[in-house]
């Protein structure tokens, strides 16, 4: 039983932190909200003029490119997400088993690398369309390979991961009553799925597919291989083309009314419907075993989609990359140090204030407590549910008009001095996109410690500084080594914020990929597109060992 000292003690504590780190997580908060507020503001205050001259020329072309792209991405991540998820949980087949956490190896594949990959095999001058030329002569036909088509199958194949990771977990989760009471009543085991699982499910469809949307619509380096052009690209042309701030900030607003209606388009397929099991999660699921003919085909088709997203696009580049590194050391460009230095070094920063900042706001919500300081963290996690190129739009503004400021004050340096003189827009940029991953690896360490240990350190009287740093930071270390973890993969993999963001003069080694494939000087682009699938590769490997502990523990 608390003394009444302690409950003195706690009383003071509290009346005094509280406004200290409720205002803490406001200022985080505020941190992340700016660069959207910004976009916002300007599709809020239109020019008419502007919008009459993009609805005259290119804006419904690439507003109905755009759609079109993100019905075929909805259609190839179900197919592949779902399908593969069914497959693997059940039934049983030659490599099943294996292939069920193999298939989540495209994640470390980003989508611009995997793109070059695939116009370099496919293309006209490939080997692929040159094999079938001197087999079946000049005028043989081959489908157009840089068209929406192109482009939907490399983000099909990317992003289907996303899909296929919550759909099997779902599947996993679900008890096996209402399937077998489905095949009881006569359906075969593909119609049970298909009217009583998958229904059942939709919850974990629906996120996953809201995930592959949001990275098709900040994705701009895909695209322009393929000469598809959306309204992503249309903002990188507008702002690197024409320096049209204006016109690049509200074709960005469009953007984000994209991102919005996935939003909103996830929480309406999720409905107010409950997905409720009265048996215990995955009890009992019996797998049928296939057989003959049917069990090939399986393990053919998951080992098709393995190798087509991971297994030939990593040949291909180990093709290009090993033998100049082994035999021909002149052919490594010297530049390949100094852009993955620039990579490692924002990437770091970027991890590091992401998850010192995840660390403040989950303390906060501890410490704190109150409505306003919860809903103020939610708040935080606003820029990984926008498009990067939206975030990336919103700094420049963001950091012009403190640049302006800084100008009206007299700071040496005058306007561009924060936005082309520094990385400071690139790092903002990156807390912003990013800062999500470091709030919830953090916060998830943060719900295993019992609130009864931070109650006893505040009944003995600890000061504030002493319940964050004896108590709250050595019980979280490894949910902020997490964090920093898939901050700075993510980081280095990022392409449409640095490429907008970066000062003259520094680039990484995801520009210098984009870069380089977007001349179509595709061997060159290998090693640094191969060290970013490596490096891509760590926290996938990590997810890949959880899959199969989980697994030998069942």
């Amino acid at each position: 039983m608390t003394t009444a000292p302690a409950r003195v003690r706690r009383s003071r504590w509290r009346a005094g932190a509280r406004p200290v780190w409720t205002a803490v997580v406001v200022a985080t908060a505020a941190l992340a909200v700016i660069p959207v507020a910004e976009v916002v503001a300007g599709v809020l205050s239109p020019t008419p003029q502007l919008w009459a001259r993009l609805w005259s020329t290119v804006l419904p072309g690439m507003i109905g490119t755009t759609l079109v792209l993100m019905l075929a991405v909805i259609a190839g991540t179900l197919l592949l997400g779902a399908g593969l998820a069914w497959l693997v949980t059940a039934y049983r087949f030659p490599g099943s088993g294996v292939f069920g956490w193999l298939l989540v190896l495209p994640l470390a594949m980003p989508t611009y690398v995997l793109g070059f990959l695939f116009l370099s095999l496919l293309d006209v001058p490939g080997p692929v369309q040159s094999g079938l030329r001197a087999l079946f002569g000049p005028e043989v036909w081959f489908p157009e390979i840089r068209s929406v088509g192109g482009v939907a199958i490399v983000f099909s194949l990317a992003l289907y991961p996303y899909v296929y990771l919550l759909a099997r977990a779902a599947l996993r989760e679900q008890a096996p009553a209402a399937f077998e009471a489905a095949r009881t009543l006569g359906a075969g085991r593909s119609r049970a799925a298909l009217r009583v699982v998958l229904p059942m499910a939709r919850p974990s469809l629906a996120a996953g597919v809201a995930l592959a949307l949001m990275e098709t619509l900040t994705d701009f380096g895909t695209v322009s291989y393929f000469n598809v052009h959306t309204v992503s690209v249309g903002v990188l042309q507008v702002w690197k083309g024409q320096f049209d701030r204006a016109a690049a900030t509200e074709l960005a607003g469009v953007v984000l009314v994209f991102a919005l209606l996935v939003i909103a388009g996830e929480r309406l397929l999720r409905g107010r419907a409950r997905y409720h099991q009265r048996a215990a999660a995955g009890s009992g699921w019996r797998p049928a075993r296939l057989t003959g003919a049917k069990a090939w085909a399986a393990t053919a088709t998951c080992g098709a989609v393995l190798i087509a997203a991971f297994g030939l696009p990593v040949a291909r580049l180990l093709w290009w990359a090993i033998p100049d590194l082994l035999f021909d050391v002149g052919a490594l460009d010297l530049r390949y140090a100094g852009y993955f230095g620039n990579s490692l070094v924002v990437a770091t920063v970027a991890a590091a204030s992401c998850a010192a900042l995840g660390f403040a706001v989950a303390n906060g919500i501890r410490l704190s407590g109150g409505r306003l300081t919860r809903t103020a963290a939610q708040l935080t996690t606003v820029g990984y549910a926008i498009p990067g190129i939206v975030v990336a739009i919103g700094v420049l503004i963001a950091f012009a008009h403190l640049d302006a400021g800084l100008e009206a004050l007299g700071v040496p340096g005058g306007t561009g001095l924060l936005v082309t003189g520094s990385v400071a827009g690139v790092l903002y940029a990156y807390v912003v996109r990013f800062l999500a991953l470091g709030f919830h690896s953090v916060d998830a360490s943060f719900s295993k410690v019992n609130p009864t240990m931070t109650a006893a350190a505040l009944s003995l009287g600890a000061a504030p500084a002493a319940v964050t740093g004896r108590v709250h930071l050595p019980l979280v270390r490894a949910g902020i080594v997490t964090a920093m973890v898939l901050v700075a993969i993510d980081a280095i993999k990022e392409l449409p914020i640095v490429l907008l963001l970066r000062p003259f003069g520094f680039d990484t080694l995801s520009v210098w990929t984009y870069q380089l494939a977007s001349e179509s000087r595709w061997q060159s682009a290998a090693l640094p597109a191969l060290t970013i699938v490596a490096a891509a590769l760590i926290p996938v490997l990590v997810l890949l060992g959880r899959e199969r502990g989980a697994e030998a523990m069942r």
